[in-house]
C-alpha cells in the first residue's frame, strides 16, 4: 500500500517566511561585518599593544592623565618617567600640549619630574613653545592662532621673566602668521613662517594649468620696529613637480590651495645664510642671504650631496625641525611617514655631517624610541649640551625622550598612554629644555580646606619653602604676624596641617633658599566649626525648647 505526505500551503507559506528570515538574517550579520572591516578594523589597528607596556601606558589612567589642584584652577599631566642612571635632564621642560585628552592647552613648564611649573591657558592654539636669548634677556616664546587642517594664522608672543607680554610679532602683508616657526636669530632678528595662497601651474602634478597652492614664505623681522627685513618665496626656486604629497583634488582654488612645499622651520648659519626644511619635498635647503637662490640642498628630488652611509643621511621623509650646529652638522626629526596609512616606518632623530665643499653627507647618530615610534607629525631634536646629549620631541605621540651622543637612551618620558600615540589625543608639536628663573608679580595663591592649607604660585621658580604666619594683633588695624612654623616646598602645590591651637587668621609667605620672603598670601581664615560645648549648653537648650513651646501656643 503506498502513502503520500499532504503539505498544507500553510506549511508551505511557513517555510518561505523561514527561508526569507534566515536571509535576511544574513544580510544583516554581513552588513555589520562590512562595516566592522571598514570602520573598526582600521582603528583596532593604530593601538600599539605591547607585552611590555605599564598600566600608564596602557590608558588605565587615560589617555592623558592629569593632577588637579586646591589652590589653582587648571590641571596638569601626570607623566610617567623611565631613566638610566645617568638621569634625565635636571633642567625644566618647556611644551604645550593639545588634543582631545588635554583638559586646558596652552604654553607649559615642568621640573625635571615632572611637576608643573608654570601654565597658561590659551583660548586658541599654541605651539612652539620655547624659551629664547634677546637682548641679554630670555623671554618664553611661543604661537597662538587658528589651527585650520596643518596650518596657522596667528601671532608669536614673548613673554618677560615675571610673565608679562613684551612683544607681539606679526608678518609683514596680509598674511596670518604661520604656527611652524618663530626663530630669534643671533642677529636679533625673528625668523617666522608664512603660508600664502597664489596662482601656480599644477599641470606637473596632474592638476588644473591654473591652478593654487600654499607658497612657503619665511620673513626676517626686526622685532622693536616690526620692519620687513627679508622675505622669501619657495615658488620662485622649488618647482611643483619637487613635491611628494598627493594632489588628491587640492589646487582648484584659493581655498584649497595645494599645499606642495610645507616650510616647517627656518634658522641661520655663521654666514647670515638661512636653513630651511621643507616637509613634502623631503629636502633642507640652504638660501643665501643676499639674492635668495639655494646654494645646496640635502634630500628629495634636487639633492645635491653624495651620501656615505648607504643613503642613511639622505633618505629622511617628512621632516620637522632642521637645526644647524658648529662644524656643519645638521639635526632633524625624522617623521619618515606621512599618514597612519603609511607602511610601518619608524620615527628617530638624527644628526648629519656635511662636507659643503665636496657635497657629501655622513650620518652621525640616530635616535630611537624604545616603542619603535611611528609619528606622522611634528616633532624636533634639541642639542643639550656639548658632550652630545640630544632632547627628542616626538610631536604627534605624547613623549621626549634623551639620548647620549652615540644614540644610547638616557631618559624617556611620556605624557600620554603610549598605546593610543597614533590617535593624537595628546599632542606637543615640540618640547625643549633649558634653564629658567621666573618671578611672578602676582600673589601667591592659597586656599584653606577643612584643616589644611594649600599653597601654590604659578610661576614663582625660587621658592624653597611655605612660613606659616599667625595674626597675633587684637587691633584689626595692626598687621601683626608671628612665625608658627616653616615647611618644604614639594611639588606645584604644598599642603599644609594647620595646628589645631592656632588662632584663625593666617598667611603664608614663600621663602628662597636664603629664607628670604618673595611673596604672602592674602590673609586666610580657618575653617569655623559649630562648638560643641555651646551645643550641649543645658542654657541654651531651655531658651530653644521654651521658645518651640511659647509658638505653638500661639
Amino acid at each position: 500500500m503506498s502513502s503520500w505526505t499532504w503539505t498544507s500551503s500553510n506549511a508551505h507559506r511557513s517555510r518561505l517566511r523561514l527561508s526569507s528570515c534566515h536571509v535576511a538574517t544574513a544580510g544583516v550579520v554581513a552588513s555589520l561585518l562590512y562595516l566592522f572591516f571598514i570602520f573598526a578594523v582600521p582603528q583596532l589597528q593604530r593601538l600599539r599593544f605591547r607585552t611590555d607596556l605599564s598600566r600608564y601606558d596602557l590608558g588605565l589612567y587615560g589617555f592623558g592623565p592629569t593632577r588637579g589642584y586646591v589652590s589653582f584652577d587648571y590641571e596638569s599631566p601626570i607623566v610617567e618617567i623611565t631613566e638610566s642612571e645617568s638621569g634625565c635632564d635636571q633642567r625644566y621642560t618647556f611644551i604645550a600640549p593639545r588634543g582631545d585628552s588635554v583638559p586646558q592647552a596652552g604654553p607649559m613648564i615642568l621640573d625635571a619630574q615632572g611637576n608643573l611649573v608654570w601654565m597658561k591657558y590659551n583660548w586658541e592654539t599654541t605651539q612652539d613653545f620655547k624659551i629664547q636669548h634677546y637682548r641679554g634677556e630670555d623671554y618664553l616664546t611661543y604661537w597662538e592662532g587658528r589651527e585650520i587642517e596643518s596650518r596657522g594664522y596667528g601671532s608669536w608672543y614673548m613673554l618677560d621673566s615675571s610673565y608679562n607680554q613684551r612683544y607681539v610679532i606679526n608678518p609683514v602683508g596680509n598674511y596670518g602668521g604661520d604656527l611652524h616657526e618663530f626663530t630669534i636669530s643671533t642677529d636679533g632678528t625673528a625668523l617666522v613662517t608664512v603660508y600664502d595662497p597664489i596662482p601656480a601651474d599644477l599641470t606637473t602634478v596632474g592638476g588644473l594649468e591654473l591652478g593654487w597652492i600654499f607658497d612657503g614664505v619665511f620673513q626676517e623681522i626686526d622685532i622693536e620696529t616690526g620692519e620687513l627685513l627679508f622675505e622669501w618665496r619657495a615658488s620662485k626656486h622649488y618647482p611643483v613637480s619637487t613635491t611628494y604629497e598627493q594632489l588628491a583634488g587640492a589646487g582648484k582654488d584659493r581655498a584649497s590651495a595645494f599645499d606642495y612645499f610645507h616650510i616647517n622651520s627656518v634658522e641661520k648659519d655663521e654666514q647670515g645664510n638661512y636653513i630651511v626644511s621643507s616637509r613634502h619635498t623631503h629636502s633642507v635647503s640652504c638660501v643665501d642671504r643676499e639674492t635668495g637662490s639655494i646654494l645646496w640642498t640635502l634630500g628629495g628630488k634636487m639633492n645635491d650631496f653624495t651620501d656615505l652611509s648607504d643613503g642613511e643621511a639622505t633618505n629622511f621623509a617628512w621632516q620637522h625641525d632642521a637645526r644647524w650646529h658648529a662644524n656643519s652638522t645638521l639635526t632633524l626629526f625624522d617623521n619618515a611617514v606621512h599618514s597612519n596609512r603609511d607602511p610601518a616606518i619608524e620615527s628617530r632623530g638624527v644628526a648629519i655631517q656635511l662636507d659643503i665643499a665636496s657635497r657629501t653627507a655622513r650620518l652621525l647618530a640616530t635616535y630611537y624610541h624604545p616603542q619603535h615610534m611611528k609619528s606622522v607629525s611634528q616633532g624636533n631634536v634639541q642639542m643639550l649640551d656639548d658632550t652630545g646629549r640630544v632632547l627628542v620631541g616626538w610631536g604627534h605621540s605624547a613623549a621626549y625622550s634623551e639620548f647620549s651622543a652615540d644614540g644610547q637612551l638616557l631618559c624617556n618620558v611620556h605624557y600620554g598612554a603610549s598605546a593610543f600615540f597614533t590617535f593624537g589625543r595628546v599632542v606637543s608639536y615640540r618640547v625643549f629644555k633649558g634653564d629658567w628663573v621666573g618671578h611672578p608679580q602676582t600673589t601667591p595663591d592659597a586656599e584653606v580646606d577643612e584643616d589644611k592649607v594649600y599653597a601654590s604660585w604659578n610661576g614663582a621658580t625660587e621658592v624653597a619653602a611655605w612660613r606659616l604666619e599667625v595674626w597675633t594683633s587684637d587691633d584689626l588695624n595692626d598687621a601683626s604676624f608671628g612665625v608658627v612654623a616653616q615647611f618644604e616646598k614639594t611639588g606645584f602645590e604644598t599642603e599644609i596641617e594647620i595646628p589645631k591651637d592656632m588662632g584663625p587668621l593666617f598667611r603664608l609667605a614663600a621663602l628662597d633658599l636664603e629664607g628670604n620672603v618673595l611673596g604672602v598670601t592674602d590673609l586666610l581664615q580657618r575653617e569655623q566649626g559649630t562648638d560643641l560645648q555651646e551645643l550641649l549648653d543645658l542654657h541654651n537648650w531651655i531658651l530653644g525648647f521654651a521658645m518651640i513651646i511659647s509658638v505653638s501656643l500661639k
